[in-house]
């Protein structure tokens, strides 16, 4: 790919391409035959990025050290776009991924257009290292920890009386404490991003959601 479409494809990206570091370290690696190995997992935003890293860094992996790039994508409707790029009729690299479960269809569509066949079934786009999130990673996460625990983690972050005063609002009376916790993280900006690395360094190993498991497994 020519650097001016590189260009293009960061700045399309919007806040996940925006001086996207892992972006062009996976494509300098794919491009250095002499560097080794390159495996890029793609997933839809930076929280998904923080906590994909955050495991592997408690698993004790050194990602760099291995060839292995976390890419934000800006959302699922980019996934072509990456593929073209990393995909075997681009850079040709190891691929996996995470996507959320309303975004599926995005990603099947892409990989299909990318002619890497994932069929019409979830376990199409497994086998391809692609992996579903209900709802999304960090209603994966908030049930693997339990609410208990995730307020605790909050509670440990000086934050519980900002959720205290959240869950009281008339919007977040109907909703289940999984649902207000999810919201919680998505109110202020850098939130998500921050409580994606919190969740994930503070996940048991037993009872890691299996996506999270998989993708990292998987490159």
């Amino acid at each position: 790919m020519r650097e001016e479409s590189l260009s293009r494809l960061v700045a399309a990206t919007g806040a996940a391409g925006a001086g996207n570091a892992a972006l062009a370290a996976a494509v300098a690696r794919a491009r250095d035959a002499a560097a080794g190995d390159c495996a890029v997992i793609l997933v839809e935003g930076l929280s998904d990025q923080a906590a994909v890293c955050a495991l592997a860094a408690r698993r004790g992996r050194d990602l760099d050290t291995e060839g292995v790039f976390v890419v934000p994508i800006g959302g699922a409707t980019n996934i072509g776009h990456f593929l073209d790029l990393f995909g075997p009729r681009g850079l040709g690299v190891a691929l996996a991924g995470l996507c959320d479960e309303g975004e599926e269809g995005d990603f099947r569509r892409g990989l299909a257009g990318a002619g890497l066949s994932p069929g019409p079934a979830r376990a199409g786009t497994e086998r391809l290292g692609f992996y579903v999130c209900v709802a999304d990673l960090e209603d994966e996460m908030i049930r693997s920890l339990g609410t208990a625990r995730v307020e605790h983690l909050i509670a440990a972050e000086g934050e519980l009386a900002s959720l205290r005063t959240f869950c009281r609002q008339p919007a977040q009376q109907n909703r289940s404490r999984p649902q207000q916790l999810r919201r919680f993280m998505g109110t202020r900006s850098g939130r998500k991003l921050h409580y994606a690395r919190v969740l994930a360094s503070s996940l048991e190993e037993l009872r890691v959601p299996r996506p999270l498991d998989r993708v990292l497994a998987h490159v």
